[in-house]
């Protein structure tokens, strides 16, 4: 038999990102410990196909759900679709932001819209909803938002500039926007997941720079000659990065229930990230001296042992799983 956990009984939670990846993992998990949930994403056909699982997953009867269609880079529609759930009796108790892009590449190679996006989707998308809920929270003096960072938002890697840069912005907006709500009585979470299995995570792989690749253990280096290629290799993707298996989207999801309901601040799904996070100053330069150890291994596997000038237009054609992907711009985070 399914245990209920009470703690989210009858409580109303939005959704960002709510109709793919973590956030319908999560929203899923909800329905079936008896939240009325509602789910916001920009593609109403996703969002429906989605609500029809997460309503399978409920436990009572009288539970609400709803589907809002809004793009998060829009303030006008987010606000929209918020007041739309008010007035279906859902004031917001939680909101749980999912909605993230991610497109990696080398920085020399990638148009500066690609950055403008994902500081759109990824940071201001996160704001904007934190914006149009809060009057509801701070009316009532109650509630919880968490805010979907990775760890890829405490620690820069190689080939996500834009995505890092957009990242660090929600963990330095969470950061401060939980010492301005706790006198309010408002909690606030900051979730920071490695790589989670996701449909984005699969377009993202497509076009991922080999060096990430190698670093995250999704493929294995040719040829490893001095020990601190061994060293970096076996402690970093092998150990902390487990060989490159991703986190399951519904681990992550749980994770995010447990932080919400015990009140914790840092929500980390995995042990390894707990302890990369809290030894922080310590792992950092230990991560950069693994990257300067298999980044050399790596662009001698793609042959590119020399840095080359290219024409950022050309080398940087639009990805198919970019723009309308298979996240909808705004689905269930990838959160390398």
């Amino acid at each position: 038999m399914r245990k209920i956990d009470t703690h989210f009984k009858g409580k109303n939670v939005v959704i960002t990102g709510g109709s793919s990846g973590i956030g319908k993992a999560t929203a899923k998990l909800l329905a079936g410990h008896g939240a009325n949930v509602f789910i916001v994403a920009r593609d109403q056909e996703k969002l429906d196909r989605a609500l029809q699982e997460i309503e399978a997953e409920g436990d009572t009867e009288g539970q609400r759900y709803g589907a809002f269609s809004a793009d998060v880079t829009s303030y006008e529609q987010v606000e929209d679709a918020i007041a739309a759930i008010v007035d279906t009796g859902g004031t917001p108790d939680i909101l749980i932001n999912c909605a993230g892009i991610v497109r990696p590449g080398y920085f020399e190679e990638l148009p500066l819209s690609t950055f403008r996006k994902q500081m759109d989707v990824n940071f201001f998308g996160t704001l904007h909803t934190v914006k149009a809920v809060l009057p509801y929270m701070t009316a009532r003096s109650s509630g919880h938002i968490v805010n979907v960072s990775s760890m890829g938002g405490v620690v820069g890697g190689f080939g996500y500039t834009a995505y890092g840069a957009s990242k660090f912005a929600v963990y330095g907006f969470t950061e401060a926007l939980r010492a301005e709500l706790k006198p309010h009585n408002i909690g606030v979470s900051l979730v920071l997941p490695f790589d989670t299995e996701t449909p984005q995570l699969e377009g993202e792989k497509k076009i991922q720079p080999l060096e990430m690749k190698i670093l995250t253990g999704s493929v294995k280096p040719e040829k490893l000659s001095r020990p601190s290629e061994f060293i970096a290799y076996w402690v970093v993707v092998k150990l902390f990065f487990s060989g490159g298996e991703p986190m399951r989207a519904e681990q992550v999801a749980k994770a995010i229930l447990r932080g919400i309901q015990k009140g914790h601040y840092l929500v980390l799904p995995d042990l390894l990230l707990k302890v990369a996070t809290y030894l922080r100053g310590l792992i950092i330069p230990f991560g950069n001296w693994a990257q300067d150890q298999l980044i050399p291994v790596a662009r001698k596997q793609r042959g590119a042992d020399t840095f080359v000038e290219h024409d950022p237009v050309v080398c940087a054609p639009e990805s198919p799983s970019w723009g309308e992907g298979p996240d909808d711009l705004q689905g269930g985070e990838s959160t390398p």
